[in-house]
């Protein structure tokens, strides 16, 4: 007897309040169904139903066992449900939020390749840099980088993004080449609007007094005009890697106090906790899992 069958039809019985109507349910004969729950009955050696001619009733195990038996079922049929859409093609219109600058850089081949697989799935890209409610503002899925506070939502990590002080060589050769983060006071910096710089390290440190302090500075909420200005010569930066590797490498910027470089933060995909998640975000979620590497490419070319 398959016991999931059993309980079924028992449940069914008592919804439908009869084994007729249970068979009619279940698209099974009446004489099945009467056997599926006599077998239970037998293999708890207990009584679920008082039986008469006109009706059925639940006894008191069969009052308990049908509560039990309920929410099995459910959440079987819940598990049979998500494991169901896993094998359907995944279609629709799939919203992102993402930065500005790493979505311009390192979202384009992505998106290519993930629709390459998934064809019915429509991509409507949003570039930001400020945290969107993604709840409130209809986001599937947003891509975030630092260290996320916790929230309701869900975060899927998916590599770690390094972050360098750096400036130009004609800069450093102008203004020198700070030898320990106090001396940091002493430079230009170039503030990017939305950097978190309450980080534990030294070098965040002198950088939220110089947010404070100077006189003449330029912010800038695109890191990608902050890398330029820096390239001109313009003062120090504090920028990730998938920014200013290219200038890393042609030497266009150089690394700064090397050796107090601040902790690594992570890029996630933040989505919203739901019971059941449309496949077309869980696939675009696995997909983009593994993608950037850990490390990601564009640190494997610059030296720790």
């Amino acid at each position: 007897m398959d016991r999931i069958d059993a309980m079924r039809a028992f449940v069914s019985v008592v919804i439908e309040g009869s084994f007729s109507n249970a068979a009619t349910t279940l698209q099974l004969s009446p004489q099945l169904v009467s056997k599926y729950v006599s077998k239970l009955e037998e293999r708890l050696d207990v009584r679920l139903l008082h039986r008469t001619t006109r009706k059925v009733s639940l006894t008191e195990a069969g009052t308990h066992y049908f509560q039990h038996a309920q929410q099995i079922l459910l959440s079987i049929d819940e598990m049979d449900s998500q494991l169901g859409g896993l094998q359907q093609t995944p279609k629709g219109t799939l919203r992102i939020n993402a930065p500005v600058s790493f979505a311009l850089r390192h979202m384009a081949k992505l998106i290519a390749d993930f629709q390459m697989q998934y064809p019915l799935v429509n991509v409507d890209l949003q570039l930001n840099d400020r945290k969107v409610d993604i709840v409130e503002e209809g986001v599937d899925i947003a891509l975030r980088i630092g260290r996320l506070k916790s929230s309701s939502l869900i975060a899927k990590y998916l590599t770690p993004i390094r972050l360098i002080l750096c400036a130009s060589p004609e800069y450093l050769q102008e203004n020198g080449v700070p030898s320990h983060p106090e001396a940091l006071k002493h430079h230009r910096y170039l503030h990017y609007s939305y950097m978190d710089i309450e980080g534990k390290g030294d070098v965040y440190q002198w950088l939220k007094a110089k947010n404070t302090n100077d006189l003449g500075a330029f912010h800038s909420n695109n890191g990608d005009v902050l890398t330029e200005a820096a390239i001109a010569g313009a003062g120090l930066i504090l920028q990730p890697t998938f920014i200013v590797h290219e200038a890393l490498e042609k030497g266009q910027l150089i690394p700064v106090l090397p050796d107090f470089e601040p902790e690594q933060v992570g890029l996630y995909a933040v989505y919203a906790n739901r019971k059941l998640l449309p496949n077309k975000v869980r696939c675009f979620i696995d997909f983009i899992e593994h993608y950037y590497g850990s490390p990601p490419y564009w640190d494997q070319a610059i030296s720790k």
